[in-house]
């Protein structure tokens, strides 16, 4: 498979530009060990070649950034935005879905299976070239993208695009590197009338800066952030997972993420608790330094 285009995401906090010409890891990764990477990759040591790899492998294992992308709706993670979102979307909990997917930008939708399969082995996309025929295969599966000729990623832009299309309940992923937009929503919700559901994701680069405007949101993904853990988890509602914990932040996070756990295959385990964040011994990423 070839890459079409050029594109900018951040693997294991190391920030890589994806092009026709390679993969150029720009700058090194911030976590040395990270179990879900190894599940998915069978990295236990995380450098500059191991992000290199395990972009390659998303390359040749599913189009990743091709013009022959794949969109298999399978579930990865557990307690992935993707997974929740088609859920919410299926149960008719949320009228539609504002995502980011790669050489499309920003994506509305309301088909949950489109979600899936856009989102299933992201990592944060920070900028991308459009693709037609990725463009093309969303339009087909019922997406609307925000900006054909340069695939724009802005969510806030993506929620007014979902309210002038009708839609009252929107679910919206928001990455770290761009955790202002999740202030500029709630703004944008009070004024419209929206009831939006933010849900927090690929946060392993946030800064102190970055906490005021992702504590405004439903639901966060802690990523490799201890910053995180300490500052969202300590005020949650709810806990999901140990080693990549997912924390609901408000009343309407705690709401959905429990109609999720009502469709979740697997066995779970629930306790009370008094203190959040749960942190388990040798769980979870491993940073550097």
């Amino acid at each position: 498979m070839r890459v079409k285009g050029e594109h900018e995401i951040y693997c294991c906090g190391a920030r890589v530009r994806i092009s026709e010409k390679g993969i150029e890891v720009l700058s090194e990764p911030l976590v040395e060990h990270c179990p879900l990477h190894e599940a998915l990759y069978g990295t236990k040591h995380i450098d500059v070649e191991a992000v290199r790899k395990s972009v390659k492998t998303k390359i040749a294992g599913f189009g990743f950034c091709c013009r022959n992308r794949d969109f298999d709706a399978e579930p990865i993670v557990a307690y992935g935005a993707s997974e929740m979102m088609r859920v919410w979307l299926e149960k008719k909990l949320v009228d539609c879905a504002v995502v980011v997917c790669e050489g499309a930008g920003t994506v509305i939708t309301t088909n949950g299976r489109l979600v899936q399969g856009i989102g299933a082995r992201l990592t944060g996309i920070i900028k991308t070239s459009p693709v037609r025929e990725v463009i093309e295969r969303i339009g087909a599966d019922g997406g609307v993208v925000l900006e054909k000729t340069s695939a724009q990623i802005d969510q806030l832009e993506g929620v007014r695009r979902a309210f002038d299309l009708g839609f009252k309940r929107v679910a919206v992923s928001v990455a770290g590197f761009q955790a202002k937009a999740i202030s500029e929503i709630r703004d944008f919700e009070a004024a419209a009338g929206l009831d939006v559901l933010v849900f927090s994701v690929c946060n392993t680069c946030v800064g102190k800066t970055d906490v005021d405007h992702i504590a405004k949101a439903d639901v966060v993904c802690a990523s490799a952030s201890k910053l995180l853990r300490m500052e969202i988890g300590s005020k949650a509602l709810l806990q999901l997972g140990v080693t990549i914990p997912v924390y609901a932040s408000t009343e309407k996070g705690k709401r959905l993420v429990l109609a999720y756990l009502t469709e979740f295959g697997d066995r779970l385990v629930v306790f009370r608790t008094s203190k959040l964040p749960y942190l388990a011994k040798n769980k979870g990423p491993r940073l550097k330094g």
